[in-house]
């Protein structure tokens, strides 16, 4: 009796839109963006509360935050905070706009220099506040 023909060898799946590449990386940085906005969000509503309790307590802890390191931590979250909108606005057309999909690793190249400009405008009066450049 002759053998079997065997199957074909399985292709990947076609129609996926990012498969491994810079849209993957933005999916990342997207989530990693968005969890590290919540944690802020939440330790400043803590620490804002303090107000009520103890405003001697609440005036300790925001002097904790006056030191190099946490001025960098804020360079940090306005660079999480300014990527997090504008690739949220681009995976909004991503999925509303017919020709989003098409053209989503070019929207992805215009978020990224977005956030250069934006950043660029930013970080150096930033740092020389952080720095006492000022």
């Amino acid at each position: 009796m002759p053998a079997a023909p065997s199957a074909p060898p399985r292709k990947a799946p076609v129609g996926t839109l990012y498969r491994g590449r810079e849209g993957m990386w933005s999916w990342v940085a997207h989530r990693v963006t968005g969890v590290a906005i919540f944690f802020f969000l939440l330790v400043h509503v803590l620490d804002t509360s303090l107000v009520r309790l103890s405003p001697q307590d609440y005036n300790d802890v925001i002097g904790t935050y006056k030191n190099p390191i946490m001025g960098l931590g804020e360079a940090g979250l306005v660079a999480a905070i300014v990527f997090h909108a504008f690739n949220g606005i681009r995976i909004i057309l991503v999925d509303f706009w017919a020709k989003g999909p098409k053209y989503q690793r070019v929207m992805l190249w215009i978020v990224l220099g977005l956030f250069v400009v934006t950043m660029a405008g930013f970080l150096p009066r930033h740092l020389m506040h952080v720095f006492g450049g000022e």
